[in-house]
C-alpha cells in the first residue's frame, strides 16, 4: 500500500492522535483542537475535520481486516440486533446495530425506514460479512420477524424482556458522541461516522470488568501500540 501520509506535512503520529481523540471520545472538533494545543500542536478544528474524513475510514478498514482475520473460523453463537432513532435536518432516520455475545459491533446501518425491507437489507449485509449465528436476539419490532421469515431464520429468533440489553447498551457510546457533535447533517455523514466509530470502539474496548488489573493494562497497551502502527 502506498503511503497515505505522503502529501501531509504533519507527522502521522499527530494525525492518528487527532483522529483517535475525535472518534473514540465524546469530543467536538473544537475540543480536540484545544487538547492538541495544550500539547503544543497548533492546528485548526477544520484540519481535524479534514483528517478524520480522510483517514478515519482508512484506519477503520485496517482494523476490520485484522479483526475479521482473527475471527475467521470461530462459531457465531449469538447476535443481538437493535435500532435507535436519529434526527438529521429535522427528519427521523434509523440506526441499526448488530453485536455479538461479547459486545463486538458487527455491523451498523442507517436507513430512512424501519420496515421489513430495511430489516432484510440490514440482515443480509450483516450475514454476508459475518456468516450466520445460531441465535438472533431482537426486540419486539415486527420487521425483524418478517425479514427472518423470508431468510428462513425465524426459528433462530429470540425475543424477551431484558434479553436484548447488550444491543441497547451498545448504542450508548454513539449517543454520547452524537451530543458532542451536535447531531449530523446528512445520512451519508452519519453512516460514515458510525462505521468508523464502531471499528475504533471494537479495537479499544477491553471489557475491563472481565480481567484483572494487570491483564487489562497489558491489553490496553497492546491496543494502543497496534493503533500507532495503523497505516505505518
Amino acid at each position: 500500500m502506498s503511503n497515505p501520509f505522503r502529501y501531509y506535512k504533519t507527522s502521522p503520529e499527530i494525525i492518528r492522535l487527532a483522529v483517535m481523540m475525535y472518534v473514540r471520545f465524546p469530543l467536538s472538533l473544537r475540543q480536540v483542537e484545544d487538547l492538541l494545543h495544550e500539547r503544543g500542536i497548533d492546528i485548526s478544528y477544520e484540519t481535524v475535520r479534514a483528517w478524520w474524513n480522510r483517514f478515519g475510514p482508512l484506519f477503520a478498514n485496517e482494523i476490520k481486516k485484522k479483526r475479521l482475520a482473527s475471527m475467521h473460523g470461530l462459531t457465531q453463537w449469538r447476535w443481538h440486533l437493535g435500532e435507535v432513532f436519529a434526527r438529521i435536518g429535522g427528519k427521523t432516520c434509523y440506526l441499526w446495530r448488530a453485536v455479538d455475545h461479547e459486545g463486538e459491533v458487527l455491523k451498523v446501518c442507517v436507513t430512512k425506514q424501519r420496515d421489513r425491507k430495511a430489516a432484510l437489507r440490514f440482515l443480509k449485509k450483516t450475514m454476508k460479512r459475518n456468516g450466520s449465528p445460531r441465535v438472533i436476539v431482537t426486540d419486539g419490532l415486527r420487521s425483524y420477524r418478517a425479514a427472518m421469515r423470508e431468510l428462513g431464520n425465524d426459528a433462530r429468533q429470540e425475543t424477551g424482556r431484558w434479553l436484548n440489553n447488550r444491543a441497547e447498551n451498545s448504542h450508548q457510546p454513539f449517543r454520547r458522541q452524537e451530543r458532542a457533535m451536535a447531531k449530523f447533517r446528512s445520512a451519508k455523514s452519519l453512516q460514515k461516522f458510525v462505521a468508523v466509530h464502531a471499528s475504533v470502539h471494537n479495537h479499544f474496548n477491553q471489557q475491563r470488568h472481565l480481567y484483572k488489573r494487570k491483564n487489562f493494562k497489558l491489553n490496553r497497551s497492546t491496543a494502543l501500540a497496534e493503533w500507532r502502527q495503523i497505516a505505518a
